[in-house]
């Protein structure tokens, strides 16, 4: 294998029961896929008193919600004055007020239900390596300072202070925003979820979803059934053709990380010493922090198919000695990857093709945050049927037309993008 696991690590003694499905069942809800939203939406219903099955095609962790940076990240990709203008001052207002509470949604769970979570939230930097990105980067601050954000603006000296690395002009601090261990957080959350009574089925594939009497049925390849009122498919990045068209209506990237061995005591002094996050503002960013045993954590988009090779995650270690030089000799022990969805108007998109059918996809790298607070969101909804809950508007299904054409174009701009950021320098 061209790669090893991530550096992540589950809780020692931290795996479900195993609870395999039966021929046939029933349930008031079924969510399909058992990661951040599934595992989120489970356990809120679960605590309002429903039977609640989840199912997922491979062991928890495996996918995007263990696989992914663990940057818990406030926000959309849009800020407050364009959600107003796009969206109107109602749904504007909720979008925002969203937004801001994604990341409090993973701290205040874990702290609130003492989790065994390695975190730190001491913020997120948003670094700039040209005018223009500064120029966004106060933009952005001057409307979130606007609504009482811990939220400030960095110089060139206190950036580099920060994050030891070389190259950016300035950027912004978001002291909302944290790190965690997604492994950890994930694997807790299904514990959670088993202790509220959810009972959960890995390597479980959903193949096919049927309405008759106002019920559902979800079968399984193995030909197993369940049968129930709701049903949530929380499959996201990993979306198939169960719900026609769903999976033709996101490009799904992949994200590439890579970890060092454990840096000496004088790099970590330099290195990131306050232990935030950090994006940068290049075209194809790159993202970053530190781990709990002190490794530098790096990861960027990567080629649209799988890796086949150690070459495949090379971008990856150039970017992080352009940053930092002093690591030209520190081995790269872990390299993995996951899978991000992204809609042509990065925003998530909810849907609802039929009454009792529930799912988003698109959460645009943030999924963290988001899609802990989504499926909060989404138990609510299915208690009380009231859609003023649901942050994002409902939408139809609208696949992206000509989508294999549009992947083979995202595949060619990210080529030219990465080109162009190492021309930038």
């Amino acid at each position: 294998m061209p790669f090893s696991r991530s550096v992540w690590n589950a809780p020692s003694g931290g795996r479900i029961s195993p609870a395999p499905l039966a021929q046939e069942e029933g349930v008031d809800i079924t969510v399909i896929g058992a990661g951040f939203l599934g595992l989120s939406t489970a356990l809120e219903l679960a605590r309002l008193g429903k039977s609640v099955r989840v199912i997922d095609k491979n062991e928890i962790g495996t996918g995007a919600s263990g696989q992914n940076g663990g940057q818990v990240i406030p926000g959309l990709k849009y800020d407050p004055e364009w959600l107003l203008e796009h969206f109107g001052q109602v749904r504007g207002e909720a979008l925002i007020d969203f937004a801001q509470s994604t990341a409090d949604a993973v701290f205040d769970l874990i702290d609130r239900e003492g989790l065994d979570v390695p975190r730190t939230r001491n913020g997120w930097i948003q670094a700039a390596h040209t005018e223009k990105a500064l120029a966004t980067a106060q933009r952005r601050d001057r409307q979130w300072r606007a609504r009482g954000a811990d939220v400030r603006m960095l110089d060139a000296d206190e950036i580099e202070r920060l994050t030891g690395a070389r190259g950016y002009l300035g950027g912004w601090l978001d002291s909302r925003a944290g790190i965690i261990d997604p492994l950890a957080f994930v694997t807790q959350l299904a514990l959670m979820a088993e202790k509220a009574g959810v009972r959960i089925a890995e390597g479980a594939k959903a193949v096919s979803i049927s309405r008759e009497n106002g019920a559902w049925t979800v079968k399984t390849t193995a030909g197993q059934s369940i049968r129930s009122r709701f049903v949530v498919i929380a499959t996201n990045a990993y979306s198939d053709e169960l719900l026609p068209g769903l999976a033709r209506t996101i490009v799904p990237l992949h994200s590439f990380q890579i970890a060092t061995a454990p840096l000496p005591d004088a790099l970590q002094r330099v290195i990131l010493p306050g232990k935030q996050a950090v994006s940068d503002s290049r075209r194809i960013l790159v993202y970053y922090r530190k781990s709990v045993d002190g490794r530098l954590v790096l990861g960027g988009r990567g080629r649209m198919a799988e890796p086949k090779s150690e070459a495949d995650w090379k971008h990856l270690e150039r970017a992080m000695r352009r940053l930092y030089p002093a690591l030209a000799g520190i081995p790269i022990e872990h390299r993995w990857f996951g899978r991000v969805a992204v809609t042509p108007d990065h925003l998530p998109h909810i849907h609802q093709p039929e009454p009792g059918l529930l799912t988003v996809v698109g959460c645009q790298g943030r999924g963290v945050g988001m899609m802990t607070a989504l499926g909060q969101r989404f138990a609510r909804y299915i208690e009380t049927g009231d859609a003023a809950v649901l942050p994002f508007p409902v939408s139809p299904i609208r696949p992206i037309p000509f989508h294999a054409f549009w992947q083979i174009g995202v595949a060619a701009t990210i080529a030219w993008y990465r080109l162009l950021d190492a021309v930038e320098k």
